[in-house]
């Protein structure tokens, strides 16, 4: 039986831009909680870290998709050099200002510039479709994206709090500064794989693909899963450190997503008939059920690990089915700025997680910011429930891109 995952390396330049996008998009997972774990050491306050990432979080979260859509439009070398440059330059900033107890004011203005960081996730995925559109490959190297993002998560999240615990708590975010900047060139070399800019997008302006229903079922829904994945960081850091263990909140955050990680290769590669909205609903309703433990798991570092393992095992499922869904519904045209929309819903959410379960954190204690994860969740289940129809649909028009689409 042959491999599916060696299949889709064999195409040619396919090592070279998954390898550089590994690197450059390890910020995406070290940013957000480094930013916590950096003030919350600097400054002692829970609530400045959670509102500083948020900052962060939210304002790359309007920026990305804008980012994305010019990159449809003009190509990705000639946007992801200068907001990598201008990003890059912000974090050093952010950095600086966190170390010399800088006003406040400046680590928000920081956090601001510093958010037109690009979605490297989104560019990756642009590539594997230019290399297999319309072929059953492109299933697979979504599959392998969606595990390659949770390895992302696991080594990502879990360095950025080790460094920052172990050594001093500057240290997670000026590594995740430089894989940005060497990461980004190094996947923008990468030039044979660059997909080419569509004539569409010359021809003239069309509208955003966040008016396609689809995407914004989608997107809503991720906006309530990626809550649970800052809600699980940010409890994890708070109830290692109650427990005298401040060092063990990086296995904990690395186990979250292990059994998601291989949860997602083995998927990609059986690559299951159920229709994708089927299986999305059913990811989120795991994800809703395994949420629960939680609550009772906050009196050991090792209960606190399992819990949080189980916990995370629909999140790789939940990736690779919302992306497949984002493939066939949007028009290829839009396809950048379609899984940008995505990114941007798990960005969305891990900085309202962040904030709302931080602000728990401060003032019910650690352990109850893990109700945080039981209502986000739940409430991606409903919204997954009640877009089954929209996501049953036909891929729309780039040139009319309706706002709802109607059942096969």
């Amino acid at each position: 039986m042959s491999n599916p995952y060696r299949e889709i390396f064999r195409a040619p330049g396919a090592k070279g831009f998954s390898a550089a996008g590994f690197f450059a998009r390890l910020p995406l997972a070290m940013a957000p909680i480094g930013i916590v774990a950096m003030l919350s050491q600097t400054h002692g306050e829970y609530w400045l870290a959670g509102a500083v990432s948020a900052t962060f979080a939210l304002t790359n979260a309007v920026i990305s998709p804008q980012i994305s859509r010019l990159v449809d439009r003009m190509g990705q070398s000639a946007i992801l050099i200068p907001t990598t440059i201008v990003s890059v330059i912000a974090f050093a900033a952010l950095i600086v200002a966190a170390n010399q107890n800088w006003p406040a004011w400046t680590l928000f203005l920081s956090a601001l510039f510093a958010a037109v960081m690009p979605s490297i996730p989104a560019m990756l995925r642009a590539r594997w479709t230019e290399i297999f559109r319309d072929r059953p490959e492109l299933n697979t190297a979504f599959a392998f994206e969606s595990s390659a993002d949770e390895l992302v998560y696991i080594a990502g999240a879990s360095l950025s709090v080790g460094l920052a615990v172990s050594l001093f708590p500057e240290a997670g975010m000026i590594i995740s500064t430089a894989f940005m900047a060497v990461g980004t060139l190094a996947f923008l070399l990468q030039r044979s794989t660059e997909p080419k800019i569509s004539p569409v997008e010359i021809g003239g302006p069309q509208r955003s693909a966040i008016w396609l229903r689809p995407v914004q079922i989608i997107t809503l829904a991720l906006i309530f899963v990626g809550s649970t994945f800052a809600t699980a960081e940010v409890s994890a850091v708070a109830i290692t450190k109650q427990l005298g263990q401040p060092e063990a909140a990086s296995l904990v955050i690395g186990v979250y997503a292990v059994g998601s990680f291989v949860l997602g290769l083995i998927l990609g590669a059986i690559n299951p008939k159920m229709a994708l909205q089927r299986q999305l609903l059913i990811a989120v309703s795991v994800l809703a059920l395994a949420a629960l433990p939680l609550l009772a798991a906050t009196t050991s570092v090792a209960l606190l690990a399992f819990a949080v393992f189980v916990s995370g095992i629909a999140i790789s499922p939940i990736f690779i089915t919302a992306f497949g869904l984002i493939e066939r519904r949007v028009p290829e045209s839009m396809l950048t700025e379609g899984v940008t929309w995505v990114m941007t819903g798990i960005g969305i959410g891990m900085a309202l997680g962040a904030f709302v379960s931080g602000w728990v954190v401060d003032n019910f204690g650690p352990g109850n910011g893990f109700w945080v994860s039981i209502v986000a969740s739940l409430s991606a289940v409903v919204i997954v429930a009640l877009g089954q129809r929209s996501l049953s649909g036909e891929r729309a028009s780039s040139s009319a891109a309706p706002l709802a689409q109607p059942a096969e």
